[in-house]
């Protein structure tokens, strides 16, 4: 692996204006494709092996051509201060609103509430449906404007108006604030590590570069894949994040070898070959979590999954091509300014050494200590609530949130999250007998406060009625709810010869939930177990990849505990600007566990690969736990200050799942790096010793050597030099005791 990867970044450097203009000739056919492309679209929510997506499906087959993918929008009206939109001038504000809606673009049909029974009990709410013809993603700014227009209307008469529904949704992907506060973040951070302005900058731009090849790839590929804008989103994420660090350690390893004496394309080659060999790994270790995503069986996931993953195998190549080629055009300009004075190398102390010798003198402490702060951490993961929040989580400035509000108000907390029920009476006598009787049935469940009258199909033989609860559509009531109807339904549907089944989006995400509990542990297990091979791979240790499976869980469990606190419990909710706390987003476990495992492996592999080869070249165990921290820790520290600032830019982003993720992956980076990586890492190194690196002989021999230290570029250099400074001659059998 490192001879290949050596050669391959000499021949980047050696052909550095081909190397560039082939990613220069990438990165604008992309873009003129994925620009001219329709991009990114709604999504498909399908959840196969769920009843939810079962009684959808029954729908769209006996309900053909019921525009069940089309645009809706809700516009509520309330009266003010005591009075009734049924008063005369009031109603005749909302029919004109409602004429004017009907008469919009792309409208298929508008509900008025006089007439359909949308007007709450006490007079003071009404509420018109506007169904359009198209997915909201295809609506048009003027499909919108007329919809804003008949609302403001209905203002002019004393009325408050606010609108909601699948019509408002936009799919805008990046805002573009949250990824420059990152890069500005970043480019301090690199700044203050390299002391180079052009080393600063060239991860900066190599890995825009390959981020925005994943961006355009991601949009070219949207419509046809019916990816969502929130995988454009992830996809953009973690291009940067991995993009920047990937490129920092190239570069790192690039001026160390400059400083040894090395010439620039020969430095280059073994910056590849070493820096670039944790790079490809590392890398591996995300695209296997990433990937893994698709044996959860929710076809949304695994499409931001492989997305993702595409996104971080371009921030390799790019780290191990683009980045050789770009420092071949100034070789000079990354090294700081002694750096270019005195090329005679210099082992000296640093922080990541003194901090490793202070962690070897009190190793169990600081276990310890690390442990069990990151277990208290851990603790509200116990009262983890799962659910997918709607407009009730936006911000109390969207028109979407206070329709929410309004709605709640004037007809109840439920009316937002109704559930669908979908009666199957094709084998029954009499289908219009049995579909009343179970809706009278449903209707009489303690919990349920109305039932509407009953949709039949064509044949009359399948009907679909809605169940409105008494509680909102988080409550865990409501969750209760479903099941307890879900339970009984031998006694609803006994003596009818129909069949029931609930759906609607209250019962979607409580199946989606359901679903992803029961696949996290199968999950885990796969992209662990995947995993642990790697890294036994990698660092020929049996223990070290444990050790590693163990610190990820726990950085994992206190991430996720600490999204509990803010999203779901409250706490410094304001300042993140939650407006609304509620059940944390079904795929978020799923989500942290793949893409923060894979970056937890980053570094370790960046790491333990420095002290593998301080080990390897014949430093005992805790003296190449030194050695190693002295030539990574810095920059695996500035890596996850990078990353961190990545992730915290997502916070500012309006979508919830998004804002979630954001968090999420920033609080997992910075408990991952600092605590479990740089403190409980070294100090159960040194409890080992020796043992750290232990591996069975008959393993040994099994197991592919993959060279990640660099042995072969040290015995190259020995030997065209007449010396021979490779590894120790006991290392082998040390390894293999």
């Amino acid at each position: 692996m490192a001879t290949f990867l050596y050669r391959l970044g000499r021949l980047a450097f050696r052909r550095r204006g081909r190397a560039v203009l082939l990613w220069a000739a990438a990165l604008v056919a992309l873009a003129v494709g994925g620009l001219s492309a329709p991009g990114t679209s709604d999504g498909d929510l399908s959840m196969p092996g769920i009843e939810s997506q079962h009684a959808y499906d029954l729908v769209q087959q006996r309900f053909p051509g019921a525009a069940a993918d089309g645009a809706t929008a809700q516009v509520v009206f309330v009266a003010p201060g005591g009075e009734k939109v049924t008063a005369a001038g009031h109603r005749a504000a909302v029919e004109h609103a409602v004429a004017a809606l009907g008469g919009g673009p792309q409208v298929a049909g508008v509900a008025d509430p006089f007439t359909s029974g949308a007007v709450s009990e006490d007079g003071s709410t009404a509420y018109a449906t506007v169904d359009y013809t198209v997915a909201a993603g295809d609506l048009t700014d003027a499909s919108r404007g007329a919809l804003e227009t008949a609302a403001d209307q209905a203002r002019t008469e004393g009325l408050t108006v606010e609108t909601g529904g699948s019509a408002l949704d936009t799919d805008e992907g990046p805002g573009g604030v949250s990824e420059l506060i990152g890069i500005a973040v970043a480019a301090v951070v690199l700044l203050v590590t390299f002391g180079s302005l052009t080393a600063a900058g060239m991860p900066l731009l190599t890995a825009i570069v390959g981020a925005a090849v994943s961006l355009f790839g991601i949009l070219l590929l949207g419509h046809p894949l019916n990816l969502t804008s929130d995988t454009l989103t992830l996809g953009m994420m973690l291009g940067l994040a991995v993009g920047i660090d990937y490129a920092l350690f190239v570069i790192s390893r690039y001026r160390e070898e400059r400083g040894r004496g090395h010439s620039p394309q020969e430095a280059a080659g073994r910056a590849v070959g070493t820096a670039g060999s944790a790079v490809v790994f590392a890398g591996l270790t995300v695209v296997i979590a990433l990937a893994g995503l698709s044996v959860v069986g929710i076809p949304v996931l695994t499409k931001m999954g492989l997305a993702a993953a595409g996104a971080v195998g371009v921030a390799v190549l790019v780290a191990l091509t683009l980045v050789p080629a770009l420092l071949a055009f100034r070789p000079d300009a990354v090294l700081g300014r002694r750096a270019r004075k005195a090329r005679a190398p210099r082992v000296r102390e640093n922080l990541g050494s003194r901090w490793a010798r202070f962690v070897l003198r009190r190793p169990v402490a600081v276990l310890v200590f690390g442990v069990l702060g990151l277990g208290a951490l851990a603790v509200p993961v116990a009262s983890l609530h799962l659910g997918s929040p709607g407009d009730e989580a936006l911000s109390t400035s969207t028109t979407q949130r206070r329709a929410y509000d309004d709605l709640a108000r004037g007809f109840g907390p439920g009316f937002n999250g109704p559930l669908t029920i979908v009666v199957d009476a094709k084998g029954a006598p009499d289908p219009r007998a049995a579909v009343h009787t179970i809706g009278e049935r449903i209707g009489h469940e303690r919990g349920i406060v109305s039932v509407s009258p009953p949709t039949f199909d064509k044949a009359g033989e399948t009907a679909v009625f809605s169940a409105t609860p008494a509680t909102s559509p988080t409550d865990t009531r409501t969750k209760e709810l479903v099941r307890t109807v879900r339970g009984e339904r031998p006694a609803i549907e006994s003596g009818t010869s129909a069949t029931f089944q609930v759906t609607g989006t209250t019962a979607l995400n409580i199946d989606i939930a359901g679903k992803v509990q029961g696949a996290l542990v199968p999950y885990l297990a796969t992209v662990v177990g995947l995993a642990v091979v790697l890294l036994l791979v990698v660092f020929r240790s049996v223990l070290v990849p444990l050790k590693a499976a163990l610190g990820f869980v726990l950085s994992v469990l206190a991430a996720l505990g600490l999204v509990v606190l803010v999203f779901q419990q409250g706490h410094g909710a304001g300042l993140l600007g939650v407006q609304q706390t509620g059940p944390v987003m079904s795929l978020m476990p799923i989500f942290m566990v793949g893409i923060v495992f894979g970056l937890a492996m980053d570094y370790e592999v960046f790491l333990l690969s420095r002290v593998r080869e301080a080990y390897a070249h014949g430093e005992d165990a805790r003296h190449a736990v030194v050695s190693g921290f002295r030539h990574s820790a810095r920059v695996v520290v500035a890596a996850a200050l990078i990353m961190i600032a990545v992730f915290s830019g997502f916070v500012e982003e309006q979508g919830s799942m998004i804002k979630m993720v954001g968090f999420g992956l920033a609080a997992a980076v910075l408990l991952d790096a600092f605590v479990v990586r740089m403190a409980l890492v070294p100090a159960v190194l040194a409890l080992l010793g020796d043992r750290a690196w232990w591996l069975p002989r008959w393993l040994d021999r099994l197991l592919p050597h993959v060279d990640i230290e660099g042995g072969s570029l040290t015995r190259r250099s020995g030997a065209e030099e007449g010396r021979d400074p490779g590894p120790r001659a006991d290392a082998p059998e040390r390894a293999g005791v």
